[in-house]
């Protein structure tokens, strides 16, 4: 399909990630395997096991939720996906809300970042051009979602860590990164996968 592989990223981090680049059509395939590492880190190892070909709703949702400099790209994202998709307690074709609850009740870092987005979506509904009862619908699904998140009994971890709140960073900054790299050893040919 065009893809080369980035030798040294992939050799440095291969066990965790992997990012292959179509040089000429300008695009990017990132590869996780079972963690999910960016401003938090999403233990996706037993939620592959669901949906068979791709991750479920609530962790689609949770990799778009999880960005503590979110941008308008990811905000459309976030609303595609709760549009689409009701909120509830299970992951059969729904946002598994109550999945999500438990993720945020085991870590204070990740809740925090998750409720502040929340928040921030809901704030700029007006923002986006849905019609009346979608922009409602979606605006209900934020605050469902808020609901089961606060709802939730929090860990003794989570609420030792509550006690710190913003005085220390909760989150990483992923490294900066272009969209398309070509870091291909100097000398060496793209990798053809057939």
């Amino acid at each position: 399909m065009g893809y080369a592989a980035r030798d040294r990223f992939n050799a440095m981090y291969g066990d965790r990630r992997l990012i292959f680049n179509d040089q000429e059509n300008q695009r990017r395939v990132d590869v996780f395997l079972d963690i999910f590492e960016m401003c938090h880190t999403l233990n996706l190892k037993e939620r592959l096991l669901i949906e068979g070909s791709t991750i479920p709703p609530a962790d689609i949702l949770a990799t778009k939720l999880q960005i503590v400099q979110i941008d308008p790209k990811d905000y459309k994202d976030l609303v595609a996906i709760l549009l689409d998709h009701e909120v509830g307690s299970s992951d059969d074709g729904m946002i598994n809300g109550k999945y999500l609850a438990k993720v945020c009740s085991a870590d204070w870092g990740i809740y925090k970042t998750i409720m502040m987005n929340l928040g921030r979506l809901a704030g700029l509904m007006s923002d986006f051009q849905l019609g009346e009862d979608d922009g409602r619908m979606v605006e209900a699904r934020i605050k469902n979602l808020g609901k089961m998140i606060e709802d939730e009994p929090k860990s003794l971890k989570w609420r030792m860590r509550a006690r710190i709140g913003e005085r220390v960073v909760w989150y990483r900054l992923p490294e900066a990164d272009k969209e398309v790299v070509d870091s291909r050893m100097p000398g060496s040919e793209p990798i053809k996968h057939g």
